[in-house]
């Protein structure tokens, strides 16, 4: 059994619930009806043994937006079914799994093309002399086309693709029109002599950019617009040269393992299809995101950098979601999916001219089942219709009121060492000691791993890790240590593969390289540790916010400009609004670390009049995350941001000194709504018995029911079947005890956290998650 397939099958043989405990840490206060006064706290825990309640208190996660509205109490995620996701698309629509087919059209066109790449060549047409140098040509009819569109080319060559119009603008207001022609002209050459060298054609010269990022503009254009047939390069005048790229093996799909498949055809085969990036469908049960993408990505041979998406979903859940990936085949991956593993399935594939990035969509709609639900003045027996009557009082307030919006608890992990932690340490610029703390390992995992005998429930990933990480630190041997731990344990094998680096007289010749050992962790990790920091400071601020000014709109509160327009003249440029419907907002500057280079927002600070005008209400109000290029609220939560990052909790920095020599930790901050509130929320209120009773039926189910009549056998439905449903063969005949579950459905923005909308909804230490009986060990 592999390692995943083992981490997978695991906590399947025992689960129990873990309720939170009531410890508290020393010197934090938090007035919430269902905490005891009198606690003491736990001085030795480490962050993964901490209690859900304890972990909250620590993450800054302390105050409510209305804490006296009565609570309930319920178990989150008992069964993975019971945590349904799904990606609200930028159109608003909500996206469900529709079809595993391949489209009968995308079909033949696939095949056609696949055909002709595999052919000696394409079909030799005559093309109409003349028009090399004009940027618009006619046609046989006399119509004008756009540049690029002029026909097919001569013998041997390539059929130029059609640049649009859109694109054409583009490369006149960056060249002028007479550098865009000789521009086109050559590309047609390229196209025309494909096999002709790079030195026996001319090259474009243009006048040099001032701007930097007017610059690395040009070069992508350039490189996108001409499917890479051309190349630029700047020269030491700063003149900026075009000319022809060296000629590529593109008559056959994969030009290597990390390079996406070409049809042969250039641009113009796949604007046939609908654009270069097949974006698909992925439906996925109790498994990462990039767990599917990694074994999709294995068998096309591309590497993962290919692929794109609005964002990763929850493990432990049910979730549907779109995936881009560039140059792929819907056949191809029709192909592969035929053997993902159980409950993942992808579908719905269509061609489009553009990738997916991170922040593409406008939110998730979540349905989650709470189960064994237990309701005040109901402790005794459990009444649907008491149950309904609280509920329905609980979800008007939350839908008015909203909650805060904080981050979750998985903004800061799950390993003995908080992320946030590792985060101080990158932004103190101790590399040393951030990288000790990735390393970091539990006692007790390790005390497992060496007792065959021992009962301790921890998974056998983590004590490999232990034990792993135990030789790497007792012995620098690399090799041993990387020959135990598990490959999803990324930042750690790349950091001991980096320091563990020998020459050819044995010498461990990086082994101080501690820069170099965390650039070899995939940037996306490296990341993640200041941007948990960051989290940290907003969470702890937010709750001050709250604490001191609640709902009211005080001088010096931030609001976003571009939100404002009609109430914002003469307080900054107008920017324009994130079509992605994204909560955070950051500026797209060329050093901030982890930023989507588009569009940015700008806050203002209120007035004293702006504040008591009452066109602003709180719901308007951000706070920025910490960073060089974010303003900061001109009162005493301004102030708080100080002190709290000059304590010892806030790793002793300076808000206002966020710039670093190292990009990937030069933070320059965004902002953050306060408060968030869902855009819809239903809920409906049900009796059960049987522990594996199914409330709600996901995608996957509907498309079998849709299907069974048309393509799917009856051994395909009872292998579905038992996917998603258990079979509890104990206690059968025995009468059971009816409990209530409370189905709930709700929208949210993305960025905004389920696990702290539910928080608000039921309050202080009532989510009880449904988790494995393992301990993490981390």
């Amino acid at each position: 059994m592999s390692d995943r397939e083992d981490q997978d099958a695991q906590p399947r043989k025992r689960m129990r619930l873990s309720t939170p405990d009531t410890g508290e840490q020393a010197a934090v206060t938090v007035s919430t009806p269902a905490e005891p006064a009198d606690r003491s706290p736990k001085t030795t825990a480490t962050y993964a043994q901490e209690s859900q309640l304890e972990k909250e208190i620590r993450a800054g996660i302390t105050a409510y937006v209305n804490p006296h509205a009565p609570g309930f109490t319920g178990i989150l995620k008992q069964r993975y079914t019971d945590f349904l996701v799904n990606e609200i698309l930028p159109s608003g629509q909500v996206l469900h799994l529709e079809s595993l087919d391949v489209p009968q059209q995308t079909q033949n066109t696939d095949r056609r093309k696949a055909a002709e790449t595999e052919s000696t060549g394409p079909v030799e047409q005559p093309t109409k002399p003349g028009t090399d140098s004009e940027a618009v040509s006619e046609n046989g009819n006399g119509d004008a086309q756009p540049i690029g569109a002029e026909g097919p080319e001569k013998n041997g060559a390539e059929q130029s693709p059609e640049i649009t119009l859109e694109d054409t603008q583009l490369l006149h207001s960056l060249f002028g029109e007479t550098t865009t022609t000789a521009i086109t002209a050559l590309y047609r050459q390229v196209l025309g002599k494909p096999g002709r060298k790079p030195r026996d054609l001319p090259s474009v010269k243009s006048d040099a950019f001032a701007d930097k990022e007017q610059r690395t503009s040009a070069h992508q254009t350039i490189r996108r617009i001409f499917c890479s047939r051309l190349e630029t390069t700047t020269e030491n005048d700063g003149t900026f040269v075009i000319s022809a790229a060296p000629p590529r093996d593109r008559g056959r799909r994969g030009g290597g393992r990390n390079q996406p498949g070409t049809r042969g055809k250039g641009k113009l085969g796949w604007d046939e299809l609908g654009g270069e990036y097949l974006h698909f469908t992925l439906y996925k049960e109790n498994k990462d995101t990039m767990e599917v993408i990694y074994y999709i990505a294995s068998q096309l041979k591309y590497a993962t950098k290919h692929f794109g998406f609005a964002g990763t979903k929850d493990r432990r859940a049910v979730t549907v979601q779109r995936v881009s990936v560039h140059r792929a085949r819907a056949e191809e991956l029709a192909r592969i999916a035929k053997n993902l593993r159980a409950g993942s399935k992808i579908g719905d594939y269509k061609y489009e001219p553009r990738g997916l990035e991170l922040g593409d969509l406008a939110g998730n709609e979540f349905v989650i089942t709470l189960r064994d639900c237990r309701v005040p003045g109901d402790e005794a027996a459990a009444t649907r219709e008491h149950a309904w009557n609280v509920l329905n009082n609980a979800v008007a307030s939350f839908k008015t009121g909203g909650y805060i919006n904080y981050y979750g608890l998985q903004r800061f992990g799950s390993f003995a060492t908080s992320t946030d932690a590792i985060g101080v340490k990158l932004l103190q610029s101790d590399l040393k000691s951030a990288i000790d703390l990735i390393l970091d390992y539990s006692p007790a995992a390790l005390a497992a791993a060496q007792d065959t005998s021992s009962e301790e429930l921890i998974s056998h990933d983590d004590k490999a890790r232990a034990e792993a990480l135990h030789i790497w630190r007792t012995t620098s041997d690399a090799s041993a240590a990387l020959a135990i731990l598990p490959r999803k344990f990324a930042a750690e094998s790349n950091i001991i593969k980096h320091l563990g680096f020998k020459d050819r007289k044995g010498q461990l010749i990086r082994r101080t390289d501690y820069q170099g050992a965390l650039q070899a962790v995939p940037r996306n990790l490296r990341l993640m540790y200041v941007h948990a920091y960051q989290s940290l400071v907003w969470n702890n601020v937010a709750g001050r916010r709250w604490e001191r000014f609640g709902q009211e709109v005080v001088e010096g509160d931030l609001v976003l400009v571009h939100e404002h327009r009609d109430k914002e003249e003469g307080h900054g440029e107008e920017e324009e609004v994130d079509q992605a419907g994204e909560v955070i907002i950051r500026p797209a500057v060329h050093d901030q670390a982890g930023s989507r280079h588009d569009e940015f927002a700008r806050a203002r600070p209120l007035s004293k009049q702006d504040a008591e005008s009452g066109k602003y209400t709180v719901f308007d109000v951000v706070l920025p995350l910490p960073g060089w290029d974010v303003e900061y609220p001109p009162n005493e939560i301004g102030g708080f941001y100080k002190e709290f990052m000059a304590s010892e909790r806030g790793g002793r920095l300076d808000p206002n000194d966020m710039r670093r020599k190292w990009k990937d930790v030069s933070l320059s901050g965004g902002y953050r709504k306060l408060l968030g509130r869902p855009g819809k929320v239903e809920f409906e209120v049900k009796e059960y018995e049987k522990e594996e009773e199914q409330m709600v039926e996901t995608d996957w189910e509907r498309l079998v029911k849709r299907k069974e009549s048309e393509v799917f056998h009856s051994n395909e439905i009872s292998k579905a079947a038992e996917q998603i449903m258990e079979v509890d063969t104990e206690g059968e005949g025995k009468p059971r005890e009816k409990k209530i579950a409370v189905v709930l459905k709700m929208q949210l923005a993305s960025s905004q956290y389920a696990t702290m909308a539910l928080r608000e909804l039921m309050k202080a230490g009532n989510v009880q998650t449904y988790k494995p009986d393992f301990g993490s060990g981390r």
